[in-house]
């Protein structure tokens, strides 16, 4: 049976792993010199943490295929948020981790902004695989972070740490961008799925079940974490989910504003507005009419 073990402090989890702590809100180490984590296990994190697994990452069954890289995978997770411990009795740690708190870069430029980093809310299967050269440059910034832990702590400690947190940060968004466009024919596919299933959407009793379609729902029908899915579109299309969710309702809005034996609050209701006054803000926003001018005109 499965039990929840509740990390609240990074040492804590140091502890688990065998690993010094040398201050209280970060750490930085090499897994392949730590004790394998309780198996069977879900861990309940109440900080940041940040995992490069070196080598084949089959055992970590992320769903690959021909457009990941194998050299390297990088997961990434939240305060509040689980991860799952299932590997094979004979599995080895790789790699190296970064653990740091939220206490860590409070008044710092990367406090104000850790909420741009969208991959800390992305799904396992999500996770960021690496080319050789991309998994030196993260593994050079590793190095950097536990260099800097082993000197005496002074007033420029915490700025240089989170300074480098925020550059590891900034090149991962790099490289989720090239990770989006070398798997253009997988993106091109979940785009063409997410068309579909708008289209489906409002031509079954979808919408007076549900109502006003969301982009979790989406995200969800296509077994992907609503930032993950949020991302891709709008680096495949330039446009967000949610604006294409809303292009869809005002040109379906738009034909069915011909049929005069309905009113404006029927229309409002067959796609999926509670209140007719929501669905008429959200098409003047649009059109710059409301529906009653948009018909009178046409």
């Amino acid at each position: 049976m499965e039990h929840i073990i509740k990390v609240e402090k990074v040492s804590q989890y140091n502890d688990l792993k065998g690993v010094e702590t040398q201050h209280p809100l970060i750490s930085v180490f090499h897994n392949s010199a730590t004790k394998a984590l309780p198996n069977n296990t879900r861990m309940h994190f109440g900080f940041y943490a940040i995992f490069l697994k070196a080598g084949k990452c089959g055992e970590l069954k992320y769903g690959r295929n021909n457009y990941d890289y194998d050299d390297g995978t990088m997961v990434f997770i939240a305060p509040a948020q689980v991860l799952e411990v299932n590997n094979p009795d004979d599995y080895q740690p790789t790699g190296m981790a970064l653990l740091f708190h939220p206490d860590l870069i409070k008044g710092t430029s990367l406090g104000k902004q850790m909420s741009q980093y969208s991959f800390f809310s992305y799904d396992s299967h999500e996770a960021l695989h690496l080319s050789l050269k991309e998994q030196q440059i993260i593994k050079d910034l590793f190095n950097k972070l536990q260099y800097e832990l082993s000197q005496s702590i002074d007033k420029h400690t915490k700025s240089i740490i989170a300074s480098n947190i925020e550059l590891l940060l900034n090149y991962c968004i790099r490289f989720y961008d090239r990770q989006f466009i070398t798997r253009e024919n997988i993106n091109t596919d979940i785009l063409s799925k997410f068309e579909n299933l708008l289209k489906d959407y409002f031509l079954t009793d979808t919408v007076q079940e549900i109502g006003l379609p969301s982009v979790g729902y989406f995200a969800d029908h296509l077994h992907l974490s609503p930032n993950y899915f949020g991302d891709l579109i709008k680096k495949e299309t330039g446009k967000t989910a949610q604006e294409h969710i809303q292009l869809k309702l005002i040109n379906l809005a738009k034909e069915r504003i011909f049929d005069t034996d309905k009113s404006i609050s029927q229309i409002a209701s067959e796609l999926g507005f509670k209140y007719p006054q929501h669905f008429n803000r959200m098409f003047k926003k649009n059109t710059g009419y409301t529906p009653i001018e948009y018909r009178n005109l046409n």
